[in-house]
């Protein structure tokens, strides 16, 4: 008996030893074959960082938010109202980070580092003439956006400004996003996570000060320094020479062909996230409709706790879109199916732990960011409903990131429209105002549609239409 328990434990020990020196390797940013050995091990390689980079993003959301929320309500809802428009921002970011990821990916897979480093090149010219135009809007046209989301007098009078410089740093949120997608498609995520931390800890030291001299706009100040920040550590590390992929002047050199190759599938991916942002963007809008500025400040405060766990999880299921992508190019096949599986266990037992701490644990989550008995009661009714979805949610991302990083961004995009824009909105306005359920009814909607993406997704994935893609 004493020996079994002796085994068990030095067996035990051993696993904790080689995990912990697992994650030392993926810290470190080693260079690693994706597409030979333990498929166990290639997620987590590149899932660790992945996951880090987007948790210290999540911690500081929910920093950020707790200095704002001393301000008021009305800081609060403007801070809400304008992240629901820089999702927008976000999606064509995401958009073309997922072409670079796919394309550098595949380049990588096939051992022609070469044309992965021209690919990115390409991509950042394209991130620079979007951004400037994103940043041009923002700017002009700050007051119009709050009046469009449904803002009050006061909340434009007090936000306008926050809404102006953050949408106005556009630029910096792109290229964060952009060069990102460029490391992750090299299997070189440790680099994406060390310039995100950077972003992030210079927002979270600044946060706090430029607030107590400058207000709300000091939140908005702290934000696009921080995030420009990450960005000047991202050029460093892409031009020094000594990456898995340099990218040198050559490669600036205008290439229609590589540009179109880019855009056919960048365009899908950013109108993906666009079809899912903007489904945010009208919920938010009907919350603020249907409950008023207590109701959207509480939905708010849910999103910012919902964005903290999705944040992890996505980085989870970009290791799957690494995976497919190197993979693919190296005509594993078998093995990018393999990978994906094992990814979706792993990000549905981590949402699964979500689901529980939201639902139980929903409102001393809320309180720890207001004392507002109104905001706290609606913040609480909408984490609980919408952390009910949270494990469907995880399985969903999980196949739809493998379908992009195969390169095939059509298919989610369609899964995006018939559910969030088919499904999830009229079933919101038809809860929020048919059935007479107001902001309630827009909450529920969301884990609704959570199902039915993860249904979508899965089916789409079996079919296999992912595997003959050529990027």
């Amino acid at each position: 008996m004493s020996n079994n328990f002796e085994k068990a434990h030095l067996n035990t020990l051993d696993k904790i030893k080689r995990f912990l020196h697992l994650v030392k390797r993926s810290l470190n940013g080693e260079l690693v074959d994706y597409t030979k050995g333990s498929m166990r091990s290639a997620v987590f390689l590149l899932a660790i960082p992945m996951i880090l980079e987007l948790i210290l993003e999540s911690v500081f959301a929910i920093v950020d938010m707790f200095f704002v929320s001393e301000l008021g309500e009305n800081a609060i809802a403007t801070v809400g109202l304008t992240e629901a428009v820089v999702t927008v921002i976000y999606s064509l970011a995401i958009g073309i980070s997922t072409a670079a990821t796919a394309i550098i990916s595949r380049r990588i897979g096939e051992k022609n580092t070469e044309a992965a480093a021209h690919a990115g090149a390409q991509a950042l010219i394209i991130g620079i003439i979007v951004s400037a135009l994103m940043s041009l809007l923002g700017i002009v046209f700050a007051t119009e956006i709050l009046t469009l989301m449904g803002a009050s007098e006061a909340v434009i009078r007090d936000g306008a400004i926050f809404t102006q410089i953050l949408l106005g740093g556009s630029m910096v949120i792109i290229l964060l996003f952009l060069i990102n997608g460029i490391f992750r498609g090299t299997g070189n995520p440790a680099m994406a996570m060390k310039s995100l931390w950077i972003a992030s800890a210079i927002n979270i030291i600044l946060c706090p000060i430029l607030i107590s001299f400058f207000g709300l706009k000091g939140a908005a100040i702290a934000t696009v320094i921080g995030r420009a920040s990450g960005v000047l550590y991202q050029c460093y590390h892409l031009f020094n020479g000594k990456g898995r992929v340099t990218i040198l002047k050559k490669h600036f050199i205008w290439d229609s062909v590589q540009l179109k190759s880019i855009v056919n599938i960048g365009w899908p991916a950013a109108f993906q996230f666009i079809l899912a942002s903007g489904s945010w963007i009208v919920l938010t809008h009907l919350v603020a409709e249907s409950g008023g500025t207590t109701a959207s400040a509480g939905y708010q405060l849910a999103m910012r706790c919902f964005i903290c766990c999705i944040l992890p999880s996505w980085g989870l299921s970009n290791a799957a879109a690494t995976l497919v992508g190197q993979n693919l190019g190296a005509n594993q096949i078998d093995r990018a199916e393999k990978s994906v599986l094992l990814t979706v266990k792993y990000n549905t037992i981590f949402m699964s732990i979500v689901t529980l701490v939201f639902v139980f644990f929903a409102h001393p989550i809320i309180s720890f960011f207001t004392t507002e008995e109104g905001v706290v009661r609606y913040g609480t009714l909408a984490l609980q409903i919408m952390g009910s979805g949270q494990a469907l949610w995880g399985i969903g991302m999980v196949f739809t990131q493998a379908l992009n990083g195969a390169g095939d961004t059509k298919t989610p995009t369609l899964i995006n429209f018939l559910c969030f824009w088919a499904f999830q909105i009229p079933i919101a306005y038809f809860f929020a105002w048919g059935m007479d359920m107001k902001s309630t009814g827009a909450f529920l909607a969301i884990p609704l549609t959570d199902v039915l993406v993860a249904i979508a997704a899965w089916y789409y994935f079996k079919k296999g239409k992912w595997k003959t893609m050529k990027v």
